[in-house]
């Protein structure tokens, strides 16, 4: 009985003395917790910028869906058609490889494009839905005033339908930071493709791929917590 508890024991050593060196290996060894941090860097502002531009094109686009022209309805509508039936992936390596294939550019600032394009066709949809739902007699409400449709839906109707989006808004900037992780398709070196690398060179998956795992769910919750609590603090605000 003495032996199996010292066996034991001795495994218990061994698994401890194995992950200990796996750990350093893959993060302590040659500072790869800092490649890991640049990774991440590189994947936020890619989200980031891709936001803002998805922001712009969408309200764009939405205020195209909702007016009283059929051809800015039709090229709108064409334009989410095509952004939501193609994969990501694929339009991403299309704007790379195609569209840049001659110009100089750096592939984080392709990629910035490609997801912003992209997140524009669901931002759309988003800020649309958002538009509908706030009650028509507020845009009656602006013309009255002697504000034209498109003075009405800026100052009136807008603001009140992004308040009403702000969780769908939230959810499509933490859709947008995990879709990040296929840019190492065109070897920019986000936090997945940085996780990656170090795989291939110590061999090793374990914590490369759990801590790169790890972090994604941090920075989303995050960024969910910080927009929850904006969507509070506006909440109070029409209260009062």
């Amino acid at each position: 009985m003495e032996a199996f508890f010292q066996n034991i024991g001795q495994w218990f050593v061994d698994v401890g003395t194995s992950i200990g060196d796996s750990f350093y290996r893959n993060l302590i060894r040659e500072d790869r917790w800092l490649e890991l941090l640049k990774g991440l860097g590189v994947t936020l502002e890619i989200a980031l910028f891709a936001l803002i531009i998805g922001t712009v094109i969408g309200v764009i686009l939405a205020l195209m869906r909702t007016s009283q022209s059929r051809l800015l309805q039709g090229i709108a509508g064409f334009y989410v058609t095509v952004v939501r039936g193609i994969p990501l992936v694929t339009q991403l390596l299309i704007i790379y490889f195609i569209v840049f294939a001659k110009i100089s550019i750096d592939g984080v600032w392709v990629a910035i494009i490609a997801f912003g394009i992209n997140s524009g066709g669901y931002m759309c949809e988003i800020l649309r839905s958002g538009i509908q739902a706030v009650d028509r007699g507020q845009l009656e409400a602006g013309r009255s005033l002697g504000l034209n449709y498109w003075q009405s839906m800026f100052s009136i109707v807008l603001p009140q339908a992004v308040k009403n989006v702000l969780p769908a808004y939230t959810n499509e900037f933490v859709v947008l930071i995990k879709e990040t992780a296929i840019v190492g398709y065109i070897a920019v070196e986000d936090l997945t493709k940085v996780a990656d690398i170090i795989r291939s060179r110590t061999f090793d998956a374990f914590f490369p791929l759990f801590t790169a795992a790890a972090i994604y769910l941090v920075v989303t919750l995050f960024f969910a917590k910080m927009f929850r609590l904006l969507e509070r603090r506006l909440a109070r605000s029409d209260r009062g």
